[in-house]
């Protein structure tokens, strides 16, 4: 009985998590839109090139918080404003995907791994410092032998092939948006740098050159 009754209170603690987590992101991203869209109007040229530079700061910062609907603001850009937003929102999407994925590798992995036993989540925290007191070369090995056979494993097999397609699913904030996925690949442990940056810059590159070439 004991044990059922920590299961639950583990499940319900993380959804509430969740749900603040997701709520936070989501004012983030309407403040961000605020601030934004209204300022990309007709103006002189050193204006519109400040907004820009402060455009740009401005969406890398906040884009790149877990849970901030940061690709869905840059295809509204995109959208309202054609060509012109496409640098600011390819560039301010890459920026804000590496600027959450290094500040994740810098966080102590005791501190990640306390945060998610303090969400009751002891057997994913075990595996997170399972995998980071691995050598990096032996990570994969590790992990293949616990992922099941199946669609699963293919995706992990293929994760960068995985990532990018996470990055693109509409209303991919639920599940951390850009700035989350970017942070959970960084925390694992399982992504190296440059292939993790090759990976966002085709993976953000589609829609922003579409619009630059088009409109």
């Amino acid at each position: 009985m004991g044990a059922t009754l920590n299961r639950l209170r583990s499940r319900w603690r993380v959804l509430l998590f969740w749900i603040v987590l997701l709520g936070i992101g989501w004012l983030v991203g309407d403040a961000l839109r605020t601030a934004l869209l209204p300022e990309l109007r007709p103006m002189d040229t050193p204006m519109f090139n400040k907004m820009v530079v402060s455009a740009l700061v401005l969406y890398v910062v906040l884009a790149a918080i877990p849970f901030v609907p940061g690709a869905e603001i840059g295809f509204a850009l995109l959208f309202l404003f054609g060509a012109v937003a496409a640098p600011v929102v390819y560039l301010g999407m890459v920026g804000a995907l590496t600027l959450s994925f290094l500040i994740a590798r810098l966080v102590p992995h005791e501190t990640l791994c306390g945060g998610l036993a303090w969400l009751g989540l002891k057997r994913t925290a075990a595996l997170v410092r399972r995998i980071h007191e691995t050598p990096a070369a032996e990570r994969d090995a590790i992990l293949l032998e616990l992922v099941p056979e199946g669609a699963l494993k293919k995706a992990f097999e293929n994760r960068y092939v995985t990532l990018a397609i996470l990055i693109n699913t509409p209303g991919n904030s639920l599940i951390g948006g850009g700035g989350g996925l970017a942070f959970a690949a960084g925390a694992s442990g399982l992504y190296g740098l440059p292939q993790f940056l090759l990976t966002i810059l085709i993976a953000v590159a589609p829609l922003p050159v579409f619009f630059f070439l088009t409109m």
